[in-house]
């Protein structure tokens, strides 16, 4: 499946793959909302959409990234923040495919890493992330302030 930068003719379809992705995580919304807040971040260029849709042309997944600097690297770096893949396409390599855009574009930016988090018992997650590479963090805590 291809994965392709989103666009704003790609809305409708984020909107409903986040609205679906914000159930997974319990955290429902409206779609008008979902829509206000993913048409800024295509507007303002603040955050990176990228977008997988099957043979149909149907979407199935998106990644959204956000620019970040990793200061004790001096460089920048990206914000893997959501990543979701339609129940019925998964297991068919599709959140693996978007992982790997998403190390593209980031490498192609001159980016030193990638950084996300994710739910701990989200083993399946997990399992992916640390077969691409990625590490988890046995050196910092997170911490969150809600405001």
């Amino acid at each position: 499946m291809p994965v392709l930068a989103a666009t704003a003719h790609d809305l409708d379809d984020l909107t409903r793959l986040f609205g679906g992705y914000l159930e997974f995580y319990q955290v429902p919304r409206p779609a008008e909302e979902i829509r206000s807040f993913l048409g800024e971040r295509l507007a303002r260029g603040d955050s990176r959409l990228l977008i997988a849709r099957d043979p149909q042309a149907r979407a199935q997944g998106f990644v959204q990234l956000y620019p970040l600097f990793a200061s004790l690297a001096l460089r920048p770096s990206w914000l893997l923040s959501d990543l979701y893949v339609a129940p019925a396409a998964r297991r068919q390599g599709l959140a693996e495919a978007l992982l790997n855009a998403a190390r593209s574009m980031a490498e192609a930016s001159g980016a030193c890493g990638l950084q996300l988090e994710t739910a701990r018992d989200n083993h399946a997650a997990q399992a992916l992330y640390e077969r691409l590479g990625y590490v988890r963090d046995a050196v910092y805590y997170t911490y969150w302030l809600g405001l």
